[in-house]
């Protein structure tokens, strides 16, 4: 009989040599978590992260990241990833996007202080997940988002099944229950595009819990379908299409391709196909064209980017909430042109109501090019007329952040830096987190939380 999908992943999982991942991914991974770590701490104190601690006080010593108290370790998984995702500005993957730091980095973490977890199988842990996030997402491609889920939220929940499992060095039917269980807890669904409301945020800290759970019944016997993923009632059929069944970018090369080595952090606090285009209104200010210049906007969009960021455009235009503002092509276009920048002070109620920022956003609108590589590659393409007739134009290849455009270390600090002192932290304990990890993921030793809980 011919192994199933669950099943020649569980046996990749089993053959893991850690001497075999190249030292990119090593260092995404380690970068993953200096990101995700930080983001969490600047959202601690927002209205969303108060609530989802309020909502999640199950007591317990695991560590909710910059702060003192601690909470069952599915309560911080939960607290964690959704306040690390909540800005939208962790780190994420070309391909289909997915935010592989938010899910696994709060499991696996959770998972080390439940099981008290040596560091060696904590990274283990973080690598699996990571790689399988991002091998789903390829076969997952644009068919998740279009058929109303949430990427990050279902194919999370699988992906931190198989960290955790991973970790645990769980044996092959273990891993394969672990995966056939997280089948059934994966969920999410896009509709706060509607309002900008915040259950997106909540989605990645729900997969880590869920992954959590998932490989605590795997590793008592609970069972679960082998066929999760390609089964006719199973993962893709449910929340794709049932033509989304191509599994050669999660299953081949395994071992020997590393997509965790492909890991892209955001420049910017907002939704990632966004990015380029940000970077071609902050092209044209640079050159010059003030606002007031500016008649009419156009951007070229890939078609698949549309239904999140572009449409319907008048909503686009006048975003509801700080929240719509990240997932508004047109008002992430404003903020780029008029303050140079696309971070967290952008996306306030202040920002968002501001005059002349919703006035330029008036004046973008897009147009669907049938050449644009999405998801292969996110471009950003800016067309716009002037008052006196010219027409100027700027055009970014790729995100920077990205793959073909990398953040370096030092450019990843500066952003962990800033996010710590918007949440009131030192930000020099930035460079206390970034050992931290290169640590973890080096194997050293036992793993101790405390300068987390301190950050």
């Amino acid at each position: 009989m011919t192994d199933t999908i669950s099943e020649r992943l569980a046996d990749w999982i089993l053959a893991y040599d850690p001497a075999s991942v190249p030292q990119a991914a090593i260092d995404g991974c380690a970068d993953t978590i200096l990101d995700t770590v930080g983001l969490t701490v600047a959202a601690l104190e927002t209205d969303y992260g108060r609530a989802v601690r309020t909502a999640f006080a199950d007591p317990g010593t695991a560590t909710v990241w910059g702060l003192p108290e601690g909470r069952a370790p599915e309560a911080a998984a939960v607290i964690n990833g959704t306040c690390g995702h909540g800005e939208d500005y962790d780190n994420t993957f070309e391909g289909c996007p997915v935010h592989s730091g938010v899910v696994i980095v709060p499991a696996l973490l959770a998972a080390a202080e439940r099981y008290d977890l040596a560091a060696a199988d904590v990274a283990r842990g973080i690598v699996v997940g990571i790689e399988v996030m991002c091998r789903l997402g390829l076969v997952a491609d644009k068919a998740v988002h279009k058929a109303g889920f949430h990427p990050t939220a279902v194919l999370g929940a699988m992906s931190a099944a198989a960290g955790v499992a991973a970790a645990l060095r769980l044996d092959r039917m273990g891993i394969r229950n672990s995966l056939g269980v997280a089948g059934s807890m994966a969920s999410g669904i896009i509709e706060y595009l509607a309002d900008g409301s915040s259950t997106k945020r909540l989605h990645p800290g729900w997969a880590a819990q869920s992954g959590l759970r998932a490989a605590a019944m795997g590793a008592a016997g609970f069972t679960g379908p082998s066929t999760v993923f390609e089964g006719a009632h199973g993962f893709f059929h449910g929340f794709s299409s049932p033509r989304a069944t191509e599994f050669a970018p999660l299953v081949e090369d395994l071992g020997t391709r590393w997509e965790s080595a492909r890991l892209a952090f955001k420049p910017f606090a907002c939704g990632t196909m966004t990015q380029p285009y940000i970077d071609c209104a902050i092209d044209l200010r640079n050159r010059g064209i003030a606002p007031e210049q500016v008649v009419r906007i156009t951007c070229d969009v890939g078609e698949g980017t549309v239904h999140r960021l572009w449409a319907p455009l008048e909503l686009k235009q006048t975003p509801p909430t700080p929240y719509a503002a990240k997932f508004s092509g047109p008002f992430c276009v404003a903020a780029g042109w008029i303050w140079g920048d696309a971070g967290l002070a952008q996306f306030t109620e202040t920002a968002v109501r501001d005059p002349r920022a919703l006035a330029l956003a008036a004046k973008v609108s897009f147009r669907i090019d049938p050449d644009n590589e999405y998801p292969s590659n996110y471009t950003g393409h800016i067309r716009a007329e002037l008052s006196d007739g010219s027409v100027v134009d700027s055009f970014a290849p790729c995100m920077r952040g990205g793959a073909r455009a990398p953040l370096s270390r030092a450019e990843i600090l500066t952003k962990a830096r800033a996010n710590l002192a918007f949440g009131g932290r030192d930000p020099a304990q930035a460079d206390v987190l970034a050992a931290w990890s290169d640590d973890l993921m080096a194997g050293r030793g036992r793993v101790d939380m405390t300068k987390l809980a301190l950050c």
